[in-house]
């Protein structure tokens, strides 16, 4: 009997090592995981999500984007805020360019703590300026294309735009959306790109706060780059208020159900993994 005790007791023993060994190896993964997670946000691609209108109708709210990292090489807010190590503090490594159309996500150099995304308009050495509502580069009226009367609603509320196609300098051809051509920013100075700095604005044109508004953001420092807008991962209208929570002893299980019912439905299903021009 003493032997058949003993056997058991060692039979426990090792089966707590063996679960402590498997405890232990997790953590190893677990961290493995984590450094890569971390190098793929830095170096390769970096998860965003779309709060606002300033870009419609290229994006929508409630879009969710993958930014590359690596387009124009790294700069100081390559690096999430709260890691002390950068990149580098000042400057890009491996400076890549932007060319002229991109849609870019950056550091808003008025408030250095938001990222903002708008279309990359005006190159260094470029002439700027929007007089009722028409875009001028370097002296030369961009064209546009009307392509109709659009509704786009957000925060329940519906807004009518005229849409257009247009074409920069360079070929890139991209939609925008007009309300007039009278609004805040539709009548500017005449700006100039200086070297290390670009020109942006969004698609949006009358809803959009961008390099037009010269103290609220104002020209993008090369340095504050963060990546190019690549494509899309996800996206939906949002829930919203299709479901109010009711009265009765079932109120909260029927809001559950409305949510588990409606969510498919608001999904965008078209938009995923598509390209972003």
């Amino acid at each position: 009997m003493d032997n058949i005790y003993k056997k058991d007791d060692n039979r426990e023993d090792s089966t707590k090592e063996e679960i402590e060994e498997k405890e232990t190896s997790i953590w190893p993964m677990l961290a493995l995981a984590a450094i890569f997670a971390l190098c793929f946000r830095i170096f390769l691609f970096q998860p965003f999500n779309i709060p606002s209108g300033s870009m419609f109708p290229t994006l929508l709210v409630g879009d969710y984007i993958f930014v590359s990292k690596y387009s124009y090489g790294y700069g100081p807010y390559s690096t999430p805020d709260w890691l002390p190590i950068k990149i580098t503090k000042k400057g890009r490594t491996s400076a890549i360019p932007p060319k002229r159309g991109d849609v870019v996500v950056f550091r808003q150099p008025k408030k250095l703590h938001i990222d903002y995304i708008k279309r990359i308009i005006g190159l260094p050495g470029d002439t700027i300026q929007v007089l009722e509502g028409r875009l001028y580069i370097n002296g030369k009226q961009v064209p546009r294309i009307y392509m109709g009367i659009e509704e786009m609603g957000h925060n329940g509320v519906i807004d009518v735009f005229s849409k257009y196609k247009e074409i920069l300098p360079n070929g890139k051809e991209h939609l925008i959306y007009e309300k007039s051509d009278f609004d805040t920013y539709d009548n500017t100075e005449l700006f100039t790109v200086p070297d290390g700095y670009y020109f942006v604005m969004g698609d949006n044109r009358d809803g959009s706060l961008d390099s037009r508004a010269t103290e609220q953001v104002g020209m993008i420092p090369e340095e504050n780059l963060i990546g190019k807008a690549k494509f899309f991962f996800f996206s939906t209208e949002g829930v919203g208020n299709r479901c109010p929570l009711g009265d009765g002893i079932f109120k909260y299980p029927a809001n559950l159900f409305c949510y588990i019912t409606t969510i498919p439905r608001v999904i965008r299903y078209s938009r995923i993994f598509d390209s972003i021009n």
